[in-house]
């Protein structure tokens, strides 16, 4: 199951904030074009398709992400690499370090995890 980026958006304030209701979801958004109902209407379609789960044991419904940070961001990147990069796991990393972007510290734990493989 493959979210979208505003599914996604949702699930990185459910990763990093846990159970949530959507006010508090829809004020961590903090987006000017984006209404409170669209907030909850897109909660209930992300209940529909399993991406979360909710609570209604009180009044304020709470959800959480019932699809693991991990096992997400492993989808999206073995998607990439297949479909972007034609398979290259080196393609993508070469791509990646070459952006000017990755700072001395970032090399080093790569290093760091290549000679531990």
């Amino acid at each position: 199951m493959k979210p979208t980026d505003s599914e996604m958006e949702i699930l990185q304030i459910l990763w990093e904030k846990g159970e949530s209701s959507v006010r508090s979801v829809h004020e961590e958004l903090n987006r000017k074009d984006v209404g409170y109902t669209t907030t909850l209407k897109l909660m209930q379609i992300m209940l529909d398709k399993g991406i979360v789960s909710r609570d209604t044991s009180a009044k304020t419904h709470f959800y959480k992400a019932s699809l693991s940070k991990e096992q997400t961001q492993h989808t999206f990147l073995e998607k990439m690499i297949n479909t972007v990069y034609n398979g290259s796991t080196a393609r993508l990393v070469m791509q990646a370090l070459g952006n000017k972007r990755t700072s001395k510290a970032e090399i080093e734990l790569i290093k760091e995890y290549l000679n531990n493989l």
